[in-house]
Formats: C-alpha cells, structure tokens, sequence
C-alpha cells in the first residue's frame, strides 16, 4: 500500500531515540550469553501463576514505517474504507499530513502509540498492566481484573482497555476513542466508534508478535489486520520527550 512521504509526522517523531543508553548499567534478571550479551532467544519469563511476563523495556524496531503507514505491508484493498473515509484519507495524503495531530503535539493514540520507533515500558501486576511511553511521556491502563469494556465511555485519545489472556497471548480490546487522532500519520482516518483489538505473544525473552485489529463499521467496510514484531531493548531506559521542542518548523509546513 503506497503512502506519500508526511513530513509533519516524521519531523514529530525524530530525533530517534535509538542511542539512548544509560551507560554501564545492565538491567537486572536479562539472561545473557557467556561473553555477557544479552540473550534475546532464551525462554519467555513467565509470572508465578504461569502466564508470561510482558514487563520490560520495548520497541517496534522498523522506523517509521508503520508510523507512517500502519497498512504498510498490506495489499490495495486490505483496508475497506466507507467512502467518506476514503475521500479523507485521499485529502489528507494530497496535503501531505500538515493538519497531522501528531505534528501539533497531541497524542498519537491507539493503535499508533505502539508504532512509534520510541520505547514503551511494560509493567504487569496481577490485575493490570500499565505502559509507560517515552514518546509523549504519557501512559495507558490496561485493566485484567475481569472487567468488561464501558457501554457508553467518556472519550479519550488513548481510550479505555481490558484486557484476558487466550493461551500464552495477551488479548487487550479497547474503545471509547475520540475521533480526533489518526490511525497513523498517513491519515487513516477513524470515528468514536472504534474499537481496537491487540494480541501480544511473547514468543521468547527478547521478541513479541503483535497483532492490531481495526473494527469501526463507520469508517470501514469490516475489520482488518496488522501484524509487526517487538522487540526487547535490554541495558537502556526510558528519556524524557518534549513533542514542542521537535515541531518548530509546522508553520512552515503547508502542503500542496
């Protein structure tokens, strides 16, 4: 699925985080090889009542690019848009993304939040997980007591989840958006009507597969899919970000 370059969105999301490291500190319970590395391909933890443990520093490893385009590696016609969407996003392309939320500090939302090449940090408690984000040092709840998703949720830009384990994945639904972020910085566009189901496998010490359902029959025809891999990032931390000292230059940015 091609996407037109957004560079409103990358110029929110850059500086890349990558050469963060907190320097000669190595993160405590990592299982490492014999010359000290850590080893991503060890055993998945697991919690004391058998589930596996999500906690830890994390990061979707590819850039931009699902940033940009979360459908980035799905075919034309894999997201069935309703025609007022389609037009919208075709808007939003042919202007090249200047009017981007992202681009003007507000938060990127779910599913976007994950996309971001900026790390996350996981902690699972028995009956919640919460995730910290770098990327506009914000957070998120995701409730595992058994309680169902509100009927009529006040709206947010990270929305409401709940979350229950299927095996050893970790499936989390969440709803009650508003309909003022973007899917991605592409401009796939939603309405309050989205609900988002995620699957998290941890698939080893080092690696989760992620799975990102779309369900909003306002702006799509039917549900659809994306799937990316996470990975672990061991021996670093978490920095602060400030999105106003990366979108200095959107006055600049008009489109076409």
């Amino acid at each position: 699925m091609s996407i037109k370059l957004l560079p409103v969105a990358v110029a929110a999301l850059l500086p890349v985080c990558a050469s963060a490291q907190w320097i000669n500190y190595k993160t405590d319970g990592i299982p490492r090889t014999p010359d000290g590395k850590p080893n991503l391909t060890a055993p998945a933890p697991k919690t004391p009542d058998g589930k596996p443990d999500l906690s830890g520093l994390w990061r979707q490893p590819d850039g931009v690019k699902y940033t940009v385009n979360i459908a980035a590696d799905l075919k034309p016609g894999d997201v069935p848009m309703q025609p007022w969407a389609a037009e919208l996003y075709k808007q939003r392309q042919d202007s090249l993304s200047k009017d981007d939320p992202v681009g003007h500090c507000l938060l990127p939302g779910v599913p976007q939040m994950n996309a971001v090449p900026y790390p996350y940090k996981i902690f699972q408690y028995p009956n919640e997980i919460v995730i910290l984000y770098e990327a506009f040092a914000t957070f998120r709840q995701i409730f595992t007591d058994g309680r169902e998703l509100p009927k009529d949720p006040n709206p947010t830009f990270m929305g409401y989840s709940v979350g229950h384990w299927d095996g050893d994945t970790l499936v989390v639904d969440s709803n009650g958006f508003n309909d003022t972020t973007w899917i991605d910085t592409g401009g796939h566009p939603h309405s309050d009507a989205m609900r988002v189901t995620e699957r998290y496998h941890r698939r080893d010490f080092g690696h989760i597969d992620y799975t990102v359902t779309i369900d909003d029959p306002k702006a799509y025809t039917r549900p659809w899919s994306v799937s990316y891999r996470i990975n672990l990032m061991p021996d670093t931390e978490l920095l602060e970000y400030l999105c106003t000292q990366n979108n200095k230059d959107l006055q600049h940015l008009v489109g076409k």
